[in-house]
């Protein structure tokens, strides 16, 4: 059995994320009622097998950075870190929770349990289409966000808290809805390509060869 001790998520980083490809946007403060804008940058690096490891850093002050370590399931990797996917799916259940908390905290909501239990499903080719020379592909197929609330409060009390939290909560905004993207490549120093639209990227036909 492997040394379970070796299985690690991540520690505060020291310094920030090394951009070299773009210009960070400074944080501003925003003015009432104007809404408030800020990113979160990140660099990810490849490792040996499927290890990863990445500094992300939310330009809002007050949070400091982050290494996070990445890795993927034997045989495959040595599965000594969390997956892309369990990040992914985990930072989702925290965004809503985080805007929960925060709502029922200003608006004196009395809850005294609260979780989410979470299914996201996915679809992958993967480990079937890769070996006959086929283009790999994934999707996202679903997400179900099952909120349980412990409240003395009225239903339409808490009712409204979600449907506030809901709408609050950025991250399932981008699930919800088409958003700009952008994808560059660039390939010993020179851009090969950049691709960008708004909403699901085209996927090459599933029978193209790599």
């Amino acid at each position: 059995m492997r040394d379970q001790t070796e299985f690690k998520v991540g520690e505060r980083g020291v310094d920030r994320p090394q951009i070299t490809q773009f210009q960070p946007n400074p944080f501003r403060k925003a003015r009432v009622p104007d809404p408030l804008h800020f990113e979160v940058n990140v660099v990810a690096e490849a490792h040996e097998r499927q290890k990863k490891s990445g500094v992300v850093e939310v330009n809002i002050p007050g949070f400091s950075p982050a290494r996070l370590y990445c890795d993927e399931q034997t045989p495959v990797g040595d599965d000594t870190a969390p997956p892309p996917l369990a990040y992914f799916s985990a930072g989702i259940a925290f965004c809503l929770l985080t805007h929960l908390t925060d709502i029922l905290t200003a608006r004196k909501i009395e809850v005294t349990a609260m979780k989410i239990e979470q299914r996201i499903r996915f679809k992958t080719n993967l480990s079937t289409m890769r070996q006959l020379g086929h283009q790999t592909q994934g999707e996202c197929e679903g997400i179900e966000s099952h909120v349980l609330i412990e409240s003395p409060e009225a239903q339409a009390v808490v009712q409204g808290l979600l449907a506030e939290a809901e709408s609050a909560c950025m991250a399932h905004f981008a699930l919800r809805n088409p958003l700009p993207w952008m994808t560059r490549l660039v390939h010993n120093g020179e851009e090969l390509e950049k691709r960008e639209g708004v909403g699901p990227e085209e996927t090459l036909p599933a029978d193209r060869p790599d």
